[in-house]
């Protein structure tokens, strides 16, 4: 038995590796999921707003995933670690409805390039957030931030971005972060 409180961790069987189709199937019942190649696009706040919860949903997410890969195996290669690389952005979006054979609810906009770009030039096992996902969850408060300083970022120029490192109170052990893998160690 599974289930997917919000503000709560997912808890599948102990012997038993959660499944690509399975995760989907989760995480749509409370996100809006889109598989793009081999990444996931989440985002929370669509189609209703829902103020800054949808930065503190998908930053408390993003935790229980890196959490996850801890004890993940990969089942044709046991001996392997799941390299997971996250990247949040916050903004808006657009969204609709696209096809008529097959409808898709789509989301289109600077914010989903970024969201890409932040995922893209993370590290594995690492949650690359940018300065305005940031800013709102400083705001928020009780989260663990690390600037990283100022990348290149494809088609947007020099960006301020950061690391995601942890939550008060959260409750599950996340993967080490080591200093060596972080170029600028200014901590916030």
């Amino acid at each position: 038995q599974r289930s997917l409180i919000r503000g709560h961790g997912l808890r599948p069987h102990p012997h038993r590796s959660l499944s690509h189709r399975e995760y989907i199937s989760i995480l749509s019942r409370y996100f809006k999921v889109e598989t793009i190649g081999d990444a996931y696009m989440v985002a929370s706040g669509l189609p209703i707003r829902n103020g800054a919860q949808h930065v503190e949903e998908i930053a408390t997410m993003s935790l229980h995933f890196l959490s996850a890969t801890i004890h993940f195996q990969i089942g044709h290669m046991p001996e392997e670690k799941l390299r997971l690389r996250i990247g949040l952005h916050t903004g808006p979006v657009v969204a609709g409805v696209v096809g008529i054979t097959m409808p898709r609810y789509c989301l289109f906009g600077d914010t989903v390039n970024v969201a890409s770009r932040m995922e893209s030039s993370s590290l594995p096992l690492r949650i690359h957030v940018s300065e305005s996902t940031a800013a709102t969850l400083l705001t928020l408060g009780g989260y663990d931030l690390q600037k990283r300083g100022t990348i290149p970022v494809k088609g947007k120029g020099e960006l301020t971005t950061f690391w995601l490192k942890g939550k008060e109170g959260f409750p599950i052990p996340l993967p080490k972060f080591t200093e060596e893998e972080v170029k600028v160690p200014e901590i916030l």
